[in-house]
């Protein structure tokens, strides 16, 4: 059964593979979040210089384009700044080395709350597409990163050493569109989070059906848990 006991939290963390990532899948929540008091901070992987069907835009300027509208979209929320990796957009794997500056990034923000994909949706039939494989990387690196990397003093020594502190996160919740078992009230934010994705005009050309579609969803959402408009979510509650 869905748990729709509210979180509460003081510190969130959001890790996404490409700029827009977390505000289409997570937006609603993470403007609620701040509205509440929390401190939001999004950590975005890849540099989305390949996210374009426009054959005259260069990648270096896609870059910049997109990370400006993802700051944008960050400060829509109440969000308190992103971070960017830099790492090449649609080439993203799984490696020690980005695992580290996750857990880095991690043990500075030290969230009680990390809001990331699930890395185990590779497809869904019902909406018909393919996940991303960078974000199956970046969602699987984030799940190792928070557990057991970031928490172990061993791992990463290094980092120990320069006074990056192990850090346990309490709750990860997991973005999902077909299942979930938690849902976050966006009755107040959804607005919110169609000015976000507003924000990344350069991925979105046409807002008003993507708005349509969203509302829809969270309506559905909404309609199971007693809120109005709802974001849905795989909550985890770490126990160590």
């Amino acid at each position: 059964m869905p748990d729709f006991t509210p979180l509460k939290p003081k510190i969130v963390l959001g890790i996404a593979a490409h700029p827009d990532d977390l505000d289409f899948g997570a937006a609603g929540t993470m403007a609620a979040f701040a509205a509440s008091g929390a401190s939001v901070h999004y950590l975005i992987i890849t540099d989305g210089s390949k996210g374009s069907s426009n054959t005259k835009i260069s990648s270096a300027d896609l870059i910049k384009i997109r990370e400006k509208e993802q700051r944008r979209a960050v400060k829509i929320i109440g969000g308190k700044g992103v971070e960017f990796l830099g790492y090449p957009d649609g080439e993203l794997e799984i490696t020690m080395q980005l695992k580290r500056e996750v857990v880095k990034a991690i043990r500075t923000v030290r969230p009680d709350v990390v809001v990331t994909m699930d890395p185990s949706m590779l497809y869904s039939v019902e909406r018909g597409f393919i996940n991303h494989p960078d974000h199956r990387a970046a969602s699987q690196t984030a799940l190792d990163a928070v557990f057991p990397l970031a928490r172990d003093h061993l791992t990463f020594p290094e980092l120990y050493a320069q006074g990056y502190n192990p850090h346990k996160t309490k709750t990860v919740l997991l973005i999902n569109f077909d299942k979930g078992n938690f849902v976050v009230d966006i009755s107040e934010t959804f607005d919110k989070k169609i000015d976000a994705l507003k924000a990344h005009a350069s991925q979105i050309p046409n807002i008003r059906l993507v708005k349509e579609m969203f509302e829809e969803l969270a309506r559905t959402v909404g309609q199971r848990s007693g809120y109005k408009l709802g974001e849905s979510f795989v909550r985890i509650d770490l126990a160590n």
